[in-house]
């Protein structure tokens, strides 16, 4: 019998004997598992593996077993080898679905699930579970950002005289009631500078404090402005001056200066104008004390002020 050598292909008969070599740790792997002894078929199995790489079967048996016997990590390593076949099983698509999903990897357990049902949309158990791992997306999402909130709450309520600041500095910031890091966020360099006795040199030293945390003042201006606009709010309630509040500004008929100031403000109604503070608008280039007076004029024509900082 003659042989074309177009027919002879370089390691065939290498990549034949680990084919059946592959196949007798398999059967082998077969008989332990039969016999009860888990651990000496995953062994086997693994054997069986090495010697024939691409033989999905035997991956997957011994994926399978992995996952019986506890060894998570290795047990996803071999489904994800087995998946990576066109198409991918389902069976292993669903098993590497559980496991990512015991992992709280639900981003991943959801693609595996999406995919099982781009090729049986009516897979019973695929549409129950992808639901259950979309719903423990979600939940886990809320967490997160719930935590977040809380880590950020607690480092707001952080009181300043837990960070390193002159006397000076923290006598100034007790006096003008700025008791926590979320206080100080929520005011202007201007604002400080305003206040008696407080200087350049106690302004450098609490915004090099900032720096070091990735924090700047004035970075919560809108939570207190909001905070003021509820406190203004509820101060009005009854009293029938609590409707101006939302007048818009425009209403005030102020000089082209004064408007001008409080459109770079982003002032719309008379609640955000009282929600600022003198020092705020004070801040705004041009801006002199013959607008602050106007404005203060008009406002009290209508029952309200400016927002005031303790002193």
């Amino acid at each position: 019998m003659t042989s074309d050598g177009l027919d002879i292909v370089i390691g065939a008969e290498s990549a034949a004997r680990d084919a059946a070599a592959a196949d007798q740790f398999a059967a082998q792997a077969q008989q332990a598992e039969d016999d009860g002894n888990r651990w000496q078929a995953v062994e086997l199995y693994r054997k069986a593996v090495a010697a024939d790489a691409g033989n999905q079967s035997h991956l997957f048996r011994l994926a399978y077993l992995l996952d019986l016997a506890g060894e998570e990590d290795e047990a996803i390593d071999c489904y994800e080898r087995v998946c990576d076949t066109v198409p991918a099983p389902i069976n292993a698509l669903m098993n590497l679905a559980v496991l990512y999903e015991d992992a709280n990897d639900y981003a991943s357990a959801e693609r595996c699930l999406r995919q099982v049902l781009e090729t049986d949309p009516n897979h019973a158990r695929a549409n129950l579970f992808y639901k259950d791992v979309r719903a423990s997306r979600e939940m886990v999402i809320e967490e997160d950002s719930e935590r977040d909130a809380l880590k950020r709450k607690a480092m707001l309520d952080t009181p300043v005289t837990d960070f390193e600041l002159s006397v000076r500095a923290r006598t100034c910031l007790k006096k003008m009631s700025i008791r926590t890091l979320g206080d100080l966020l929520r005011i202007t360099e201007t604002e400080l500078m305003s206040y008696k006795n407080f200087g350049e040199s106690s302004l450098s030293e609490i915004k090099r404090m900032l720096q070091i945390k990735g924090l700047k003042m004035g970075q919560g201006l809108e939570d207190a402005h909001r905070a003021a606009r509820r406190q203004i709010m509820e101060s009005l309630k009854g009293t029938g001056a609590e409707s101006a509040l939302n007048r818009p500004v425009g209403d005030l008929h102020l000089s082209v200066r004064a408007r001008k100031a409080l459109q770079l403000l982003n002032i719309q109604s008379l609640g955000d104008l009282a929600s600022h503070t003198e020092a705020e608008l004070m801040g705004i280039k041009n801006f002199g004390q013959t607008s602050l007076i106007e404005i203060r004029e008009k406002l009290t024509e209508h029952g309200l002020s400016l927002r005031a900082i303790d002193s």
